[in-house]
C-alpha cells in the first residue's frame, strides 16, 4: 500500500474516533480504538495463515452464510482442533478462537447482538492468557468495557460498542490489513491522539520526525558514520519506550537498508502507555519472541534483566535511544548512590533525573554501540552534581554529538531540547556541535520539520548528514569543538556558545561613510546651481 493510502486509513479511523467519542475522553476513547485495531489485524494475520495451512480443507462459505469459516471447519473437525492450534503456534505464534475473530465481533457488531460485550471480554481474556506462549497478561487492562463512559446500562453499553466496531469494520473494509498498513495507522492515531492530549502525551509519544533522527543515527556506523548503516543490530534498548515508536523506527531503519535487527527491548512505567507498545510491536508484525517489554520503574531499575551484577554477564545493546520525561522529579538515596549505572559518576539531583536516566542507558551500552536520548537543554550547562556528571563524561571522551532543537516540536513542552549521542567508542577527540534550533516550519499549534516537500529544506536529512559528515564548521550551523575548548568554558555545553546562529555586526568605516555624505552634498550643490539657472530664465524663484 502506497504512503498516500496509509495516511487515508489514518485519516478515515481518525475521522471515526473523532465522530464517535463525543464528550469521552480522548485517552479513554483512544484505548479502545486502537485495542480493536489490534484485534483486526491479529484476526486478519491469524485467518490468511488459516488458509494456507488448511489449503482445501479451508471452508468456502456461501456470500448469506455470515458464520467465520474456521467456526465452521472447528465444527466439522474436533479431533483435529488441537494439532490444527499447535501448527499455527508454530507458524503465527498465537491462537484465536473462532468467535473472537474480528469477522465475528464485526458482524455481531452490524446486527447489534446483545452477547457482543460478553464475547468481546471473552475473546480479549483469552488473548491475554492463552493465545500466546509468552503470557501477554494484562494487555487490556486498561479497557473496561463496563464502564459507565460508554454508557449507563449493559444493554446501553453493548450499543455503543456495536456502532463503534461497525464504523471501524466499514472505515477500514477497503483498505490492505497487512501489517505495514495497520502498524503505520496505529501510529497515526497514536499521534493525533498525543496531539488532542497535550501535555499528557508527552508520556508516551516522541513525534516521528524526531523518531527518525534518533533511529538514523544510532543505525549509522558508530566509528565511521560516514559509511552507512550497519548491517546488523543485535539487541536495541528504549528505556523509557511509551508506544515503542522508537524501537520501530530503529528496526525499520535497518530492515529497509537490508539489514536485520535481533531482539528489541523496551521498558516502560505506565501500564496503559506499556500495554500500547505491546499492542505496537505486535501490529508491526514482530513475533512475541522478537520483543520484550517490561512494565517497571527505570530509575530503580525493577527490570532483572539489567540486575546482573557480574560484569562478565551484563547484557549490553548496540543500539540505545530514549525520550525520557524532562527534568523529573525523583527520590536519589544513598543505596542508589552506590548502584553501579551511577557510581563512577555520582548522582543526578533530586529536582531534575535527566542525568539518571542518561547514566542508566550509557551503562548498558555495548563498546560499538550508539545512544541518542532526548534531553532538556538543562543538562548542558547546569552547575553542581550535573557539572559533575558532564565533565567526566568529556574527560572520558564519551560524548560524540551535541545536538539542538527548534522549540514547540513536542506535545509535552514548548522549550527548546537537544539530543545528545554518546559512545564507548569514539574515535574522534572533539564534539559536534549541532545548532538547527532555526530550521523548521513554524506551526499554530506545534512547530514541524520541513522535509524537502515542495522545494523546501530538508531540516531533519540536513541534520542526519550533518552527524554522518562530521564537517569541522558550517556557518551558523555547526562546528566540531576541541574538548581544551570545551574545557575552558568549564564544560559548559550550551549550543550557543559553540555555534551562534546570529548574523556578525556589519562593521561600518566612519571616514568611507563621511566621504560619501560629503560627496552627495556636492552633488546636490551643483545641481541646484543648474536648475537655478533654469528658474532665472523662466522668471521663477530660486532653490
Amino acid at each position: 500500500m502506497t504512503v498516500i493510502n496509509q495516511q487515508k486509513l489514518g485519516k478515515t479511523l481518525w475521522a471515526i474516533a473523532d465522530d464517535l467519542r463525543g464528550a469521552m475522553n480522548a485517552d479513554d476513547f483512544r484505548d479502545y480504538m486502537l485495542s480493536f485495531l489490534f484485534l483486526r489485524y491479529l484476526s486478519y494475520n491469524y485467518e490468511e495463515s488459516a488458509k494456507k495451512e488448511l489449503s482445501s480443507d479451508y471452508p468456502i462459505l456461501p456470500e448469506k452464510d455470515k458464520r467465520t469459516p474456521l467456526s465452521v471447519w472447528y465444527e466439522n473437525n474436533e479431533a483435529d482442533v488441537e494439532e490444527f492450534e499447535k501448527q499455527m503456534r508454530r507458524k503465527v505464534h498465537y491462537v484465536i478462537q473462532p468467535q473472537h475473530l474480528w469477522t465475528n465481533i464485526s458482524e455481531m457488531a452490524r446486527t447489534q447482538n446483545g452477547e457482543l460485550l460478553t464475547t468481546l471480554e471473552d475473546g480479549f481474556r483469552y488473548i491475554e492468557n492463552e493465545s500466546f506462549d509468552n503470557s501477554f497478561q494484562g494487555l487490556f487492562s486498561e479497557i473496561n468495557l463496563n464502564s459507565e463512559k460508554l454508557g449507563k446500562t449493559n444493554a446501553d453499553r453493548n450499543k455503543k460498542l456495536c456502532t463503534i466496531i461497525q464504523k471501524i469494520a466499514e472505515g477500514i473494509a477497503d483498505f490492505s490489513a497487512d501489517a505495514d498498513t495497520l502498524g503505520d495507522a496505529y501510529e497515526y492515531l497514536i499521534g493525533e491522539f498525543a496531539a488532542g492530549s497535550g501535555k499528557k502525551a508527552g508520556e508516551f509519544y516522541t513525534p516521528q520526525q524526531i523518531s527518525t533522527i534518533l533511529s538514523e543515527i544510532v543505525t549509522l556506523d558508530s566509528q565511521e558514520p560516514k559509511t552507512g548503516k550497519k548491517g546488523k543490530l543485535d539487541k536495541v534498548l528504549d528505556f523509557a519506550c511509551g508506544s515503542g515508536s522508537l524501537l520501530l523506527n530503529v528496526r525499520k531503519r535497518i530492515k529497509d537498508n537490508g539489514g536485520n535487527v535481533g531482539k528489541i527491548y523496551g521498558q516502560e512505567k505506565n501500564i496503559t502507555t506499556y500495554n500500547l507498545a505491546r499492542m505496537n510491536m505486535l501490529l508491526h508484525g514482530m513475533k512475541d519472541t522478537e520483543f520484550e517489554i517490561f512494565h517497571g520503574d527505570t530509575l530503580e531499575n525493577q527490570w532483572q534483566l539489567l540486575n546482573e551484577m557480574n560484569p562478565s554477564k551484563k547484557i549490553e545493546f548496540d543500539a540505545i535511544v530514549a525520550n525520557p520525561p524532562f527534568s523529573l522529579r525523583w527520590e536519589p538515596n544513598d543505596v542508589l548512590a552506590d548502584d553501579f549505572r551511577f557510581k563512577s559518576y555520582g548522582m543526578a539531583p533530586k529536582s531534575a533525573a535527566d542525568f539518571a536516566f542518561l547514566l542508566h542507558g550509557f551503562h548498558f551500552l555495548g563498546k560499538e554501540g550508539t545512544m541518542a536520548i532526548i534531553l532538556p537543554h538543562g543538562v548542558l550547562f547546569r552547575g553542581g552534581a550535573e557539572e559533575r556528571i558532564r565533565r567526566k563524561l568529556l574527560m572520558d571522551n564519551h560524548i560524540d554529538t551535541v545536538i539542538g532543537l527548534p522549540s514547540n516540536l513536542f506535545y509535552s513542552t514548548g522549550i527548546p531540547v537537544c539530543i545528545l549521542v554518546l559512545k564507548k567508542c569514539k574515535k574522534h577527540d572533539d564534539v559536534l556541535f549541532i545548532n538547527a534550533s532555526e530550521h523548521y516550519q513554524k506551526g499554530k499549534r506545534q512547530n514541524t520539520l520541513r522535509e524537502g516537500e515542495n522545494g523546501e529544506p530538508n531540516d531533519i536529512q540536513k541534520i542526519v548528514d550533518t552527524y554522518k559528515y562530521r564537517p569541522d564548521h558550517m556557518e551558523r550551523y555547526a562546528r566540531r569543538v576541541s574538548i581544551e575548548e570545551i574545557e575552558k568554558n568549564d564544560y559548559n555545553l550550551n549550543i550557543s556558545r559553540y555555534v551562534s546562529t546570529s548574523l556578525d555586526e556589519v562593521q561600518i568605516d566612519l571616514k568611507v561613510v563621511n566621504a560619501r555624505l560629503a560627496a552627495i552634498n556636492e552633488t546636490i550643490k551643483v545641481n541646484t546651481e543648474k536648475h537655478n539657472v533654469f528658474l532665472r530664465e523662466l522668471g521663477l524663484p530660486l532653490i
